[in-house]
């Protein structure tokens, strides 16, 4: 089996912030790579660099020096509405805190994305309820966030970022408000989409107890990667 082409790399990332007087260098020279059908988690403590890492992987931040590739492009090379594009497409985002619109149902939360990507109604609805269905949240898609519990409201976040088919997920301590049960399943669930579907996922925790699920795991240091851990990573070809 021939190795693929990598979906994402980072080289001598660089991020540094000025807050007053103080330079804080976020990210140390970190590079890393992502392949397609790879479920990869980064670990680290509050403040360690993991969000500064996912965000610029995303397009939602810049790098102060080194590169971020995506599908080999240079994401720092792009305009806005490329990265728009790239982020409405090709990445799905998971975070900690849901995000779900409160007056709407999980239906449609879920097929919000692809309204904004003007995707024709027949075409969202089934998609909609297919994804909806891979959570096996389809018999709660008239819920409203209220109505559902966390690891609920996790699943419908899940299927609204995988809703337009990107290669990559992201997602920042997505169990982080939920409990050990519910974590494991949402975790679970990332591996079965990357066996199943193919899709690309890379997952910051700082719950040590769900790394053994990850194909590789990356452990952030004060901005550098200090622990390179693979698992017999899958590689499709």
């Amino acid at each position: 089996m021939s190795r693929v082409q990598r979906l994402v790399a980072a080289i001598d990332l660089h991020r540094s912030y000025t807050l007053g007087s103080e330079v804080i260098s976020a990210l140390r020279g970190v590079n890393m790579s992502v392949f397609p059908g790879q479920f990869v988690a980064v670990v680290g403590r509050s403040g360690s660099g993991k969000t500064t890492l996912l965000n610029i992987v995303g397009g939602l931040d810049r790098p102060s020096s080194g590169q971020i590739l995506f599908e080999e492009r240079d994401m720092a090379s792009l305009d806005e509405h490329e990265l728009t594009q790239i982020r409405r497409h090709k990445i799905g985002f998971v975070f900690q805190s849901f995000g779900l619109l409160p007056l709407l149902s999980a239906f449609e939360n879920v097929e919000l994305p692809q309204r904004i990507a003007g995707v024709g109604v027949r075409e969202r609805r089934a998609r909609a309820r297919e994804v909806l269905e891979m959570v096996g949240l389809w018999p709660r898609a008239r819920h409203r966030p209220y109505e559902l519990s966390g690891g609920e409201q996790q699943r419908v976040a899940i299927a609204r970022a995988i809703v337009n088919r990107p290669p990559l997920l992201l997602a920042d301590e997505p169990t982080g408000e939920l409990d050990s049960v519910n974590a494991r399943a949402i975790f679970g669930l990332f591996k079965q989409m990357v066996q199943d579907q193919g899709i690309s996922v890379v997952a910051a925790t700082h719950d040590s107890t769900l790394l053994a699920m990850a194909d590789e795991v990356l452990e952030i240091r004060d901005g550098a990667l200090v622990q390179h851990e693979s698992r017999g990573q899958r590689f499709r070809t």
